[in-house]
């Protein structure tokens, strides 16, 4: 089990919370996905014998977000 933290800047309404909480946690192995507004991050715990960064970062850009430092 992998532990992660990434920045997001755009997020800044529950809006943003939910639409990223709902595409990342759709993914098969994303145990837990927490969106904190003020700090603009999202915390995720993940398999990465099931799913790996890259997907998760295509998950949050998919619905409108840019995870600056991550392809």
């Amino acid at each position: 089990m992998t532990t992660t933290t990434l920045t997001v800047p755009d997020i800044s309404c529950a809006h943003c919370k939910q639409s990223i909480e709902g595409a990342v946690s759709a993914l098969p192995g994303v145990r837990s996905v927490e969106v904190d507004i003020e700090p603009k991050t999202v915390t995720l715990e993940y398999d990465e014998a099931e799913v790996d960064l890259g997907q998760i970062v295509r998950a949050i850009e998919e619905v409108g977000y840019d995870v600056p430092g991550h392809v």
